[in-house]
C-alpha cells in the first residue's frame, strides 16, 4: 500500500473521472465478454498503479512472469490516489494496485463506489522525516510538522506521532484520528498537505510524515533517513490488488493475484527496496 489526497466532494470524483478517461484514452480496452459470457482472456489485463513501488512490481511481473503464466498485462501509472479508483469503477481499467483497506473503505463510502480487494501484496511503512532536526527530541514548540491530508493516512500519521511521543491523542481515538483529536500538540504546529507533495514540503517545514511510495520516489530511505517509522507486524495498511465488485473471478485477475504473491515477487521486493517496502502476502482482512 500502494500504496493518500482528500476526497470530500462528488465534484472531485467527476473531475477525476474525466481526467481518468483522458489518461487512459490510449489504453487497451478492458476485456469484453465472449458470447458464452466468459472473459476474453486474449485481451490484456489493464491495471492502474502508482509508479513506485506498485508500477515497478507490476512491470517486473509483466517482464519476468506474465508470459509464462499466459497473462497479457498492461500497466497504466497514475500519480494520485483518486484516478486509479475512478478508472476502475468506470471500466477504463480492469484493476488497480496502489491502496490499503482503510483508504478503500473510506473511498467507497464517500464516492458510492464498489471496488473490492483481491489479495495483499506489500506494505510501505509510513515514516517521519526532517531536513532540520536529526532526532525526535529536537522537535520543539513552534515548529511545524506536515501530515497527509486524506482521512485514513492523516490518522495513520497521527498514530505514528503519538506512538513515538511526539503528540498525545485523546483517549479511545483510533486510526481515523484528526487534528482535532490531538489532546496535547506539545506546542507543535501542523500543516495538512496532499500526500504526493509532502517530500517537496520538507524544505518548508520542520518535519513531515511521508507515505512509503512517495518517500522512495524522493530518494528517501525510510529505514535509514527517518526519525520514526511504522512497525510492519500487525499493520493494517498492506497494499493490494483491487477490482470492481464482480470481477474478482476474472481468470486474468486470478493469474495476476497468484503472480503477485509468488516467491519471485517476494524476492524482488526484498532485494529492490531494502526494507522500505516489505512483502505482505495473503488474504485481505
Amino acid at each position: 500500500m500502494r500504496k493518500n489526497i482528500k476526497i470530500s466532494a462528488a465534484a472531485a470524483a467527476v473531475t477525476a473521472l474525466a481526467l481518468g478517461v483522458t489518461a487512459c484514452g490510449t489504453a487497451s480496452d478492458p476485456a469484453k465478454k465472449t458470447e458464452g459470457g466468459k472473459t476474453d482472456e486474449s485481451k490484456a489485463l489493464v491495471v492502474a498503479a502508482s509508479p513506485t513501488p506498485h508500477g515497478d512490481i507490476l512491470n517486473y511481473v509483466k517482464k519476468e512472469l506474465a508470459d509464462k503464466a499466459g497473462l497479457k498485462l498492461e500497466v497504466k501509472e497514475f500519480s494520485d490516489y483518486v484516478l486509479p479508483n475512478t478508472a476502475t469503477q468506470s471500466g477504463e481499467v480492469d484493476a488497480n494496485f496502489f491502496q490499503h483497506k482503510p483508504y478503500l473503505d473510506d473511498f467507497n463510502k464517500k464516492q458510492k463506489t464498489d471496488i473490492v480487494p483481491v489479495v495483499n501484496v506489500e506494505l510501505e511503512p509510513l515514516a517521519l522525516y526532517s531536513k532540520k532536526v536529526k532526532d525526535l527530541k529536537e522537535l520543539k514548540a513552534g515548529q511545524t510538522v506536515a501530515v497527509p491530508n486524506d482521512t485514513t493516512n492523516e490518522g495513520r500519521a497521527l498514530r505514528l506521532l503519538a506512538d513515538n511521543g511526539v503528540i498525545v491523542l485523546k483517549d479511545g481515538v483510533g486510526t481515523d484520528a484528526k487534528l482535532s483529536d490531538i489532546k496535547d500538540k506539545k506546542g507543535l504546529e501542523f500543516k495538512e498537505l496532499e500526500a504526493a507533495t509532502l517530500p517537496r514540503a520538507l524544505n518548508d517545514v520542520d518535519a513531515a510524515v511521508i507515505n512509503g511510495n512517495f518517500a522512495i520516489q524522493a530518494k528517501l530511505k525510510p529505514a535509514e533517513d527517518s526519525l520514526a517509522i511504522e512497525k510492519a507486524d500487525g499493520n493494517p495498511y498492506a497494499n493490494f490488488l483491487a477490482v470492481k465488485k464482480g470481477n474478482e473471478k476474472d481468470p486474468r485477475v486470478e493469474k495476476l493475484a497468484k503472480l503477485l504473491n509468488s516467491d519471485e515477487v517476494k524476492k524482488f521486493i526484498e532485494d529492490k527496496y531494502d526494507g522500505a517496502v516489505v512483502p505482505s502476502f495473503g488474504p485481505v482482512k
